[in-house]
């Protein structure tokens, strides 16, 4: 075999070998034009960010004389704070993030799941390029930069989900003065929830938390006998006038929501509602641009 062939199939192996969700991840990462990343104000970084006349007190190696002899002023170059924190993910792997409602006609939409997954490590994509150190909530996955990283939180979390129905965020691996990510359905005891949030508050963590949700479970298209089942089969409720429960269940989800913007809020979190029916690129700038306004 000729080395140009050879290399060929080298790389091809390689490349099938790539996790799918990595694959999906980086994709959707590659939709999403964020420009550099930092934090947009004067610090200890690489990349220029702007000049500012030189006041007193100023060392003389910060002056750019370039820039200065074109005026009758002195001028500083400083750059873009750009340091590395610590961002950890919560990916709900819970029975119910699998549903998926009915598309008639069309291809069935991606599951709770499939979404918040591709979502959570497209976010790590973005950050580890941008020089961050990202991992998981739990302790299998401590931040660490770099592609060796994504490869392992790809394996991670294409890992089979619990069998549990609902599921609550570990944070035993959580450092201080870090960023978390929540993705969940949130449908669940809000009990371990408030409690998490409260011992990240007190480690000085902020966040963001976003609801992933079927459009199904937004619109309740349901009407006459309908069966309603738990992802499990734990839970089963049987109906002959769904249309009746409507206004019910719109009323509860509209208290959840409410429920999880308070519990956000009273932490200095941010919290935001994502569908499986719209694109993803949106729900994935929100996330980042939540995280660095969290800073």
């Amino acid at each position: 075999m000729i080395p140009a062939l050879r290399l060929r199939r080298e790389a091809e192996g390689a490349a099938s070998a790539l996790p799918p969700l990595l694959v999906a991840a980086e994709h959707l990462a590659a939709t999403v034009q964020m420009g550099a990343h930092g934090r947009r104000r004067a610090g200890s970084g690489e990349e220029f960010w702007q000049y500012r006349p030189a006041h007193a007190g100023d060392e003389l190696r910060f002056v750019d004389w370039r820039r200065s002899a074109r005026s009758d002023n002195q001028y500083v170059r400083e750059r873009e704070w750009q340091l590395a924190q610590s961002v950890h993910l919560w990916i709900d792997d819970a029975a119910s993030m699998g549903f998926t409602g009915a598309e008639t006609g069309r291809k069935a939409r991606v599951t709770k799941s499939e979404r918040a997954r591709v979502l959570g490590l497209a976010l790590a994509v973005l950050m580890i390029r941008g020089g961050e150190r990202v991992g998981l909530t739990g302790p299998l996955a401590p931040p660490r930069p770099g592609r060796a990283q994504l490869m392992e939180l790809a394996g991670l979390l294409s890992r089979a989900g619990s069998t549990q129905d609902y599921g609550a965020p570990e944070i035993a691996g959580v450092t201080p003065q870090s960023r978390v990510v929540l993705l969940s359905d949130f449908f669940g005891d809000l009990g371990p929830i408030e409690g998490a949030l409260g011992q990240l508050a007190d480690r000085g963590v902020s966040g963001v938390m976003m609801q992933v949700l079927d459009p199904d479970e937004e619109a309740f298209p349901y009407d006459g006998r309908t069966i309603f089942q738990s992802m499990s089969g734990a839970l089963v409720h049987e109906t002959r006038k769904a249309g009746d429960l409507r206004a019910r269940y719109l009323d509860r989800l509209a208290a959840r929501r409410d429920q999880l913007a308070g519990l956000a809020r009273n932490a200095g979190w941010q919290f935001s509602t994502h569908h499986t029916g719209d694109p993803a690129q949106g729900a994935l700038l929100w996330l980042y641009s939540a995280l660095e306004r969290g800073r």
